[in-house]
C-alpha cells in the first residue's frame, strides 16, 4: 500500500460493489462511447460476450435464460455431434445464426474443432460475431435483473435490444447477446427508454461510480479514476494492466461473486492472457506442477481406477453437525427473478440433491457398506459392472438403498478413523471449531446452542439427540505438537523439510523444489513415505486374515475435463427423486464404478508402480497418452522389485528418492517426452500444431538429483495455461489466447453469463453486488448466552480472520521468538474509537463470543483498525497463554471458535461444463469472513485460568452449562 499511487480503502466484503463500478466506467468509454478496436476484438474472440440468449417470459417483463443452441435450429446448425452443447452467435458477415468453434461439444466426440478461431464450425468460413443488435434489432424489451443491496428494489428493470426468432420446435423466442444484457445490467444508458445513468454522479442507478462509492465507502472520484486509467492503460497496451488480489476475497459467502467482479473488467479490458495483465492470486492458491505424474501415486491410479475422492467442506459440514445449526435460509438468497423448483429447502437440502444427481462426492456413500452392496447385487444374479449398477439404481429407486447424506446421524454413516496428515485440522484450519470438537471428537466444547434448524430440512432424517464424538481413533502425522495433536489417540513423528527427500511446488515461480536431507530424522522420526509404508505393510498383514480380496464400488460424480461434464444439458435440473426423469447412472446420478480390493496387497501396491500405468496409460485435463516408455525407463531408474508376488518385475517405489524420480518421470511439466505426447494429444482435439511451446526440450528429463543440484526450469505442459519462456512471464491463460486453445466452460470462451437453472434461481446467471452474508450467529442469542452478556458493554463486529502475522509457515506463532516479538499469545485487533466506547484498552484482555463459541485474547487497539471490525491473524492456538472463556466455562477458543462451516448451492452444481466436480479444484467451499461477533473487556479480576481440580463431574460435562444437546 505505502508504494501505490492511489489508496482506496475499500468496506470489508464489498469488494464487488467497487469492481463493478470501475467496470461501468471501463464498459462505457471504451464499449459504448468508442470501441476500442483491441477491446472490440479481445471479448468477441476470447469470451462468451457475443454468444445469443434466450429470454424467458416472466408476467409482463422478460428475464434471461439459457444460451441458445445449435438444437434450437432446423437440422441442428450441421451439427451431429453433441448440439445441445454447441452455443451460438450471430455472424455480421453471413448474417445469420453460427455456430463458432471452440464450445464444449467439440471437446468430445470430434477431433479439430475445440478451438477459438473465428470459424463457422459448419464450413470453416470466417466469421465476424456480433456484439449487439442494437443498430439490427428487432424490438426492445424490458428484462429483469435480481438485485440484492439493502434498502434498494429487488429487481433491477432494464430495457435491452432483442431479435426474434423461430425456433426448429416452432415456438417464437426473443434473443440477445451477453454483451447486451451486460451493458444494461451494468447501468449504462443506451437511449432505450429507461432512464439509466447518463452521469457517474447518479447513485440511485446501481454500479454506477456513486453507487460504488455509497456502497464501498471508496470516493466516485476515485472509482471513476481507477476504472478509467485502468482501461486506458490496458487500451494502450494491449492488456498489460492487472489485479493482484489475496485469499481474502475468497473467504466471503459471495466469494466467487468477488472474483467474478475482478474477472469481468479485466477480460472487457482484454488483459487476462497477456504477458503484464491478468490477475495474480497472491497466497493460499497454489498449484501442484507436476500433477500428472503425482496423480498416480497419491491416488493409487497405477492400481486401482477410480479413486474415491470426497470435497472437504461437504464433509465436515455433515460429519461435524454444523448442518443441524444453520441459521441461513436458502431461500433468503434466492433472486427475485427464479423460478425455484426446491423453494422452501435448507442449504443442507440442495447438497442432497446434489449427491443423488451425482454432481457432487458423497463420504460414505450410502447407507450400506459398498462391500455388501457388491455380494447383494450378485447375489440378485448380477454378472458384471453394468448388472450391478442396475441393481444399484433399482435399490435406490425403491428405497431399499438411500444416500448416506439422507439420515447423515445415523451411526452406520459416522466417521471412525481419521489420519491428519500435516495439516492443523483442529488447531486452525477447521472452521466450526467448537463443532468439531464436540460432535466429532466428543471433547469439551464452546458450543453455545442446542442446534435445532436442521430439523427444517425436507431430505435429511432429523434425529432429535445430536451425536456426539463420533469418531474412534484419530492419528496425527507431524512434526510438531499443535492442537491437532493434542487432540490425538496417536501422533507419529514425521521429519522435517531438511530430514527427507520430497518435492514442494509453487506457482510463484517456475521450479520445483527439492527438500534435500541433510540430516537424518530425529529420533523416531521417519518421512512421510515411509510412516505410509510401514501402515501399509502392518494393515497387509491383517487384512490378509480378515479381509482379504473382495469387489467395492466406487459412486463416481460428474467429473470435470471428462465427457461426464456433458451429463446434464441446458442447465436443466432433471431430478429422478421428483419423477422428472430416469436414474441413469452416469448421466442423472453417480456413475458406479466396481474396483476390485486386494486388501491383503496393499503394501505391495504401495512399493510398486502398477500395471494401470501400461494398461491404460496417463491421463490429465480430459488429455490421455501412452506411458510405456517411462515404465521401462523407471525399470532402469529405480530397479524393480524383485520379491515374489504381483509386483515382482514393477519399477520400486520402496525409497523416497524413487517416488520423487518416479513423479518427475510421469509429469509432462519434467519429461519433454511427456510434453510431447501430452502436447500432440491435444493438438489434435484443437486441431492446432502446439510443438513450438516445447520445442528444444523434447529429449529433456529432470530428476530429483538434477534439481538438488541446481534449479531447473519446468517444461510448458497443457496441464496449466500459462506457458515457460524466456520472452514471456508466466501468465494464466495465455494459451487461451494466442495458442486459441478454448477456456474449459460450456461456450469455450471466458465467462460473463451461467445459464445454470440454480445459478439463474439464486440470482447469479451475471455477476452482481451481494453484500455480506448474515450467518445470524450473533442475533437471537441462545437464552444461556444471552443471559452471561447482561449487564456488559459490547461491541458487535465483523470477525476478519487475515493471513498470519507473527508466524510465518516455518515460523510458527507459538514458539518463543515469534511469542517475544508480540504480546505473547493470542490477540486480536479492534478501532480505537470504538475500544474506548466500551471501556477497553491496549493490552486488556477481551473475549469474542456468538452462538458458535469464544475466543479469549489479549486485544491490540489501533486506529488503522476500521470502524466494525475484529482482526484476528489465523494459525493462533490455544496451547499457550489462554486463559478459561467465564462464557463457556472452557479454555478460550481460537479464531475459528466462532466460526461456521456456510455452503452456498451455487457451489454444489455439477454434470455441467465448466460446473463440474473436480477434486481440489471444483466444489462447495467454506468461508468465514461474513461472520460477527460480540466483544466485550474481561476485568483482571475476572480472568480464569482454568487451575481447579479437575473432577469427574467437570470432566464429564462437555458442553456448556445450559446446553444439553
Amino acid at each position: 500500500m505505502k508504494f501505490a499511487d492511489l489508496w482506496m480503502p475499500v468496506k470489508q466484503g464489498t469488494d464487488s460493489a467497487a469492481f463493478m463500478a470501475m467496470g461501468h466506467v471501463a464498459l462505457n468509454e471504451f464499449h459504448i462511447k468508442k470501441q476500442d478496436p483491441y477491446f472490440s476484438e479481445y471479448v468477441r474472440t476470447y469470451t462468451d460476450m457475443p454468444m445469443q440468449v434466450m429470454l424467458r417470459k416472466d408476467g409482463d417483463r422478460y428475464v434471461s435464460g439459457r444460451f441458445l443452441r445449435a438444437t434450437d435450429f432446423d437440422k441442428n446448425l450441421g451439427e451431429s455431434n453433441n448440439p445441445e452443447w454447441k452455443t451460438v452467435v450471430y455472424d455480421e458477415v453471413s448474417k445469420a445464426f453460427v455456430v463458432p468453434n471452440g464450445s464444449v461439444g467439440f471437446r468430445w466426440g470430434e477431433e479439430g474443432k475445440w478451438n477459438l478461431l473465428p470459424k463457422n464450425a459448419a464450413n470453416q468460413a470466417d466469421i465476424e460475431a456480433e456484439l449487439t443488435c442494437i443498430d439490427s434489432r428487432d424490438d426492445v424489451v424490458s428484462v429483469a435483473f435480481p438485485h440484492f443491496n439493502p434498502g434498494e428494489d429487488d429487481t433491477l428493470l432494464r430495457n435491452i435490444p432483442v431479435r426474434k426468432l423461430k425456433l426448429a420446435s416452432g415456438e417464437e423466442v426473443f434473443v440477445t447477446s451477453v454483451f447486451d444484457l451486460m451493458v444494461s445490467q451494468y447501468g449504462i444508458d443506451r437511449g432505450l427508454g429507461d432512464n439509466l445513468a447518463t452521469s457517474y454522479e447518479d447513485e440511485s442507478v446501481a454500479y454506477t461510480p456513486a453507487w460504488g462509492s455509497k456502497v464501498t465507502g471508496i470516493k466516485t472520484a476515485d472509482l471513476i479514476r481507477t476504472g478509467r486509467e485502468f482501461a486506458e492503460n490496458a487500451s494502450k497496451t494491449r492488456g498489460k494492466s492487472m489485479v493482484i488480489m489475496g485469499a481474502a476475497i475468497n473467504h466471503w459467502y459471495h466469494n466467487d461473486l468477488g472474483y467474478r467482479s475482478i474477472m469481468n473488467i479485466l477480460h472487457m479490458c482484454g488483459c487476462v492472457g497477456q504477458s503484464g495483465g491478468g490477475w495474480a492470486h497472491y497466497v493460499g492458491q497454489e498449484k501442484l506442477r507436476p500433477q500428472a505424474g503425482w496423480a498416480p501415486i497419491a491416488f493409487a491410479l497405477d492400481w486401482h481406477r477410480p479413486p474415491r475422492h470426497m470435497n472437504s467442506t461437504t464433509y465436515w459440514y455433515f460429519h461435524t453437525d454444523q448442518w443441524r445449526y444453520e441459521k441461513v435460509e436458502a431461500d433468503n438468497i434466492l433472486g427475485s427473478t427464479a423460478t425455484a423448483k426446491y423453494r422452501g429447502y435448507q442449504i443442507a437440502d440442495y447438497n442432497v440433491v446434489s449427491q443423488r444427481l451425482g454432481w457432487l462426492p458423497s463420504a460414505p456413500h450410502f447407507n450400506k457398506n459398498p462391500l455388501d452392496i457388491v455380494k447383494a447385487a450378485e447375489a440378485a444374479g448380477a454378472t458384471d459392472e453394468a448388472g450391478i449398477s442396475q441393481y444399484m439404481a433399482e435399490q435406490l429407486k425403491s428405497g431399499e438403498m438411500a444416500f448416506s447424506i439422507e439420515d447423515i446421524d445415523a451411526e452406520e454413516n459416522h466417521p471412525r478413523n481419521l489420519f491428519v496428515w500435516r495439516a492443523n485440522l483442529i488447531g486452525c484450519s477447521a472452521k466450526g471449531h467448537e463443532y468439531f470438537l464436540k460432535h466429532l471428537l466428543g471433547a469439551q466444547n464452546g458450543v453455545m446452542q442446542e442446534g435445532t434448524e436442521g430439523a427444517n430440512c425436507k431430505e435429511i432424517k432429523w434425529r432429535e439427540k445430536a451425536p456426539i464424538g463420533k469418531l474412534d481413533l484419530m492419528v496425527d502425522i507431524n512434526f510438531r505438537l499443535n492442537s491437532t495433536g493434542a487432540y490425538s489417540d496417536i501422533i507419529l513423528p514425521t521429519a522435517t523439510w531438511y530430514e527427507k527427500a520430497d518435492l514442494n511446488t509453487t506457482d510463484m515461480h517456475p521450479f520445483v523444489h527439492p527438500l534435500g536431507k541433510a540430516v537424518d530424522p530425529a529420533f523416531e522420526s521417519k518421512s512421510d513415505w515411509q510412516i505410509f509404508m510401514r501402515v501399509a505393510k502392518k494393515f497387509s498383514e491383517i487384512a490378509e486374515k480378515h479381509l482379504g480380496t473382495v469387489k467395492d464400488v466406487v459412486s463416481l460424480p460428474m467429473q470435470h475435463d471428462s465427457p461426464m461434464a456433458l451429463a446434464q444439458p441446458y442447465g436443466e435440473v432433471k431430478d429422478w427423486k421428483r419423477g422428472e426423469c430416469d436414474l441413469i447412472p452416469g448421466k442423472t446420478a453417480p456413475l458406479f464404478k466396481v474396483v476390485e480390493r486386494d486388501y491383503a496387497n496393499t503394501y505391495k501396491k504401495y512399493t510398486s508402480v502398477g500395471p494401470l500405468m501400461n494398461k491404460l496409460g496417463n491421463n490429465i485435463k480430459g488429455l490421455d497418452w501412452n506411458t510405456d516408455l517411462e515404465i521401462d525407463q523407471l525399470k532402469t531408474h529405480n530397479g524393480v522389485i524383485t520379491e515374489e508376488g504381483i509386483s515382482k518385475g514393477l519399477p520400486s517405489l520402496l525409497e523416497d528418492v524413487q517416488v520423487c524420480d518416479t513423479v518427475l518421470m510421469m509429469a509432462p511439466e519434467t519429461n519433454g517426452e511427456v510434453a510431447h505426447k501430452s502436447w500432440s494429444a491435444l493438438s489434435k482435439k484443437t486441431g492446432i500444431n502446439h510443438s513450438h511451446l516445447y520445442e528444444g526440450r523434447h529429449e529433456e528429463k529432470i530428476r530429483y538429483h538434477d534439481i538438488v543440484a541446481q534449479p531447473r526450469k519446468i517444461i510448458t505442459a497443457p496441464t496449466w495455461s500459462g506457458i515457460e519462456s524466456e520472452e514471456v512471464s508466466y501468465n494464466a491463460c495465455y494459451t487461451n489466447v494466442h495458442e486459441h486453445i478454448p477456456f474449459r466452460t460450456l461456450t469455450g470462451r471466458a465467462s460473463f453469463y451461467l445459464d445454470h437453472e440454480w445459478m439463474l434461481d439464486f440470482g447469479e446467471g451475471l455477476c452482481c453486488y451481494r453484500p455480506p452474508q448474515d450467518l445470524g450467529a450473533h442475533k437471537n442469542l441462545p437464552k444461556e448466552l444471552a443471559k452471561k452478556l447482561e449487564g456488559k458493554k459490547t461491541l458487535t463486529l465483523n470477525w476478519i480472520t487475515p493471513h498470519s502475522k507473527w508466524g510465518i509457515h516455518s515460523s510458527y506463532q507459538d514458539n518463543l521468538r515469534m511469542l517475544t516479538l508480540f504480546r505473547g499469545g493470542p490477540y486480536f485487533w479492534v478501532n480505537e474509537e470504538e475500544a474506548q466506547s466500551i471501556g477497553l484498552k491496549d493490552n486488556d484482555w477481551v473475549e469474542a463470543v456468538n452462538a458458535n463459541g469464544a475466543t479469549v485474547a489479549r486485544v491490540v487497539v489501533s486506529q488503522r483498525v476500521p470502524k466494525g471490525m475484529a482482526l484476528m491473524y489465523h494459525a493462533q492456538e490455544k496451547n499457550v497463554n489462554v486463559p478459561g472463556s467465564n462464557t463457556t466455562g472452557k479454555r478460550g477458543g481460537i479464531l475459528n471458535s466462532v466460526t461456521k462451516v456456510v455452503m452456498k448451492p451455487t457451489n454444489m452444481i455439477g454434470g455441467y461444463a465448466q460446473l463440474s466436480y473436480s477434486f481440489n479444484y471444483y466444489g462447495t467451499v467454506g468461508s468465514q469472513r461474513d461472520e460477527n461477533v460480540i466483544v466485550h473487556k474481561i476485568e483482571d479480576a475476572d480472568v480464569n485460568w482454568l487451575e481447579g481440580d479437575l473432577t469427574p463431574e467437570r470432566e464429564a460435562q462437555l458442553n456448556p452449562e445450559g446446553i444439553n444437546n
